[in-house]
């Protein structure tokens, strides 16, 4: 009876519903508050159009930062909906670890900002690798309970558990590569990022050579 008491059948005006469109809304609430930092530039009436366009190139850091992050939130946003699509049942243990992690999504517009005000610098790309790094950790702390019993759905095969928790464990590793390229190579720390699908792929192959 405990167990049933804890887990509460998916329903149309369940806890797990909820909970999923509340993390929705604040992944949409974040993702667009990252163009606030776009900032359009006012000069003085009658400047030359190549003012306007100096203007606009200087904000290129700020549009680079946009587009990474936005993407950024985007995968991450994918990811959770991917994890959350396997879960049928609601749990209290959920609560918690969704909101650490919608705090950290949360974040990120700052450090996408820090970053942007500060192009190329060690510290603000660091951090804003760091901060992905614990987004990731709190990710995949999510994926564990929502693909574990008594959470998880009956009818997750455990194929799709298993590479849905290596993704998770792909943007760890990715995360942390950036943040470790971000200390010798600053310029490099976002772009390290390219490498969790490669992080992933290795992960699915280590998967298939333990068949």
């Amino acid at each position: 009876m405990g167990g049933r008491e804890s887990t509460v059948a998916h329903g149309p005006e369940h806890g797990l519903e909820r909970l999923i469109f509340f993390s929705d809304a604040v992944f949409a609430i974040v993702i667009t508050l990252l163009v606030i930092e776009l900032h359009a530039p006012i000069l003085p009436r009658g400047s030359p159009d190549w003012n306007y366009w100096a203007a606009l190139i200087a904000l290129t850091p700020h549009f680079i930062g946009f587009f990474i992050s936005f993407f950024v939130i985007g995968f991450f946003w994918a990811g959770h909906h991917r994890t959350l699509s396997l879960a049928a049942h609601y749990s209290p243990r959920l609560v918690w670890p969704n909101l650490m992690l919608l705090a950290a999504i949360a974040a990120v517009p700052f450090f996408t900002a820090f970053t942007s005000a500060n192009p190329m610098m060690r510290v603000p790309i660091f951090c804003y690798c760091a901060w992905l790094l614990i987004a990731a950790i709190l990710n995949r702390r999510l994926q564990a309970i929502a693909t574990s019993p008594p959470v998880v759905g009956e009818t997750a095969s455990p194929e799709l558990v298993a590479m849905t928790r290596e993704r998770g464990l792909a943007v760890i590793l990715g995360a942390a590569t950036a943040m470790l390229i971000s200390i010798a190579i600053p310029v490099l720390g976002q772009v390290a990022l390219a490498t969790i699908p490669l992080w992933r792929l290795m992960l699915g192959r280590i998967r298939e050579g333990r068949r």
